[in-house]
């Protein structure tokens, strides 16, 4: 089983809204893709980045999900969380396998 893992800092005026709008909207849309099988919040602790860290990870199990989120749904999800909250939010990706 692998975990696409999204890591987004969130400025602190936008951090309520943010987590709202993923939460009722973002990570819905994104497990309406039927690529990924669970998903999970947190929040990530002592940080020194200003604002405030997430970890959103979409728990998925073969390869082939992962490229076919990305070709076909990323692009487009992904500019609509640029379009609504903009220089508000940065953010990086990662794959992880978990081992058991």
């Amino acid at each position: 089983m692998f975990i696409y893992n999204v890591t987004v800092n969130v400025a602190d005026d936008a951090h309520v809204s943010w987590l709202k709008w993923m939460k009722e909207t973002h990570i819905p849309d994104v497990m309406k893709t039927g690529c990924f099988i669970d998903n999970q919040v947190v929040k990530v602790l002592y940080v020194d980045d200003e604002g405030h860290t997430y970890s959103i990870q979409y728990k998925f199990l073969d390869m082939s999900d992962i490229e076919k989120y990305q070709k076909e749904f990323a692009p487009k999800l992904q500019a609509q969380h640029k379009e609504k909250f903009g220089e508000k939010t940065t953010a990086f990706r990662t794959l992880l396998q978990i081992i058991d």
